[in-house]
């Protein structure tokens, strides 16, 4: 079973036999999934939604007005362009003042003239190193005092998702995490390494992660609020 209608909520339906709960979730798409243990009566799922559909709307209303388009980057002189939270303004520079198509330097992103057509190429390439490294650094902080070993980071475009963990405990971001301010892309990390022990969003995963971040509700929020802002690019 791969959707499930209720009325006119459509949801994606995600069974797992690791699952022994159901779960609705909004995915910053505005999209609907329910996750499931695998057969599962549908009747139970839609008896679920019927129980949760307030939430439910609250949730599809607050991402309707928070989902607004955001300007594409024209890459043009003097463009701010976000990194770990900070605005740099861009500066194109000749060809032959500098080797790299893309540097952070004196405070400004520099991108060679020649580089131009590429730019979000470039963009991406630069923000996806960047950010291997400092949410490398992040899970090696953090992983031993949250007691788990995860086999490494990996960062690539996970569409609507600012992480997760795959098969072998790895680690697995977004490289737009690395626009978000530290204290927002450091919850990102300690989120997804508390999914090695618990891997939904049950109440014990909640309990674990405000034990290990007890601020943790309010960079949420943060990020469900302000996190659509980094789009764009």
């Amino acid at each position: 079973m791969n959707e499930l209608q209720v009325d006119d909520l459509t949801f994606r339906v995600r069974e797992s036999n690791r699952r022994k709960t159901l779960e609705i979730t909004v995915d910053r798409a505005g999209e609907l999934v329910i996750a499931a243990p695998v057969g599962t009566d549908p009747q139970l799922m839609r008896d679920f939604v019927t129980e949760k559909r307030y939430w439910i709307y609250k949730k599809l209303a607050e991402k309707a007005e928070r989902h607004r388009p955001l300007p594409k980057k024209e890459y043009v002189d003097g463009e701010g362009f976000l990194y770990l939270g900070r605005s740099y303004r861009l500066k194109k520079v000749p060809a032959a003042e500098q080797g790299a198509p893309l540097k952070l330097e004196a405070g400004r992103f520099c991108l060679r003239d020649d580089a131009v057509p590429d730019a979000r190429h470039h963009f991406i390439r630069w923000y996806t190193q960047r950010a291997t490294d400092w949410l490398r650094k992040q899970v090696n902080a953090h992983a031993k005092r949250l007691e788990v070993s995860p086999a490494g980071v990996k960062v690539q475009d996970l569409g609507y998702r600012w992480g997760s963990c795959g098969k072998g405990e790895w680690v697995y971001f977004h490289w737009k995490t690395i626009l978000l301010p530290r204290h927002i892309a450091e919850y990102v990390a300690v989120h997804e390494l508390i999914h090695l022990h618990e891997p939904h969003h049950t109440p014990a995963f909640w309990r674990r992660l405000e034990r290990a971040m007890p601020d943790y509700e309010q960079r949420k929020q943060w990020l469900a609020l302000h996190g659509i802002e980094v789009e764009g690019l």
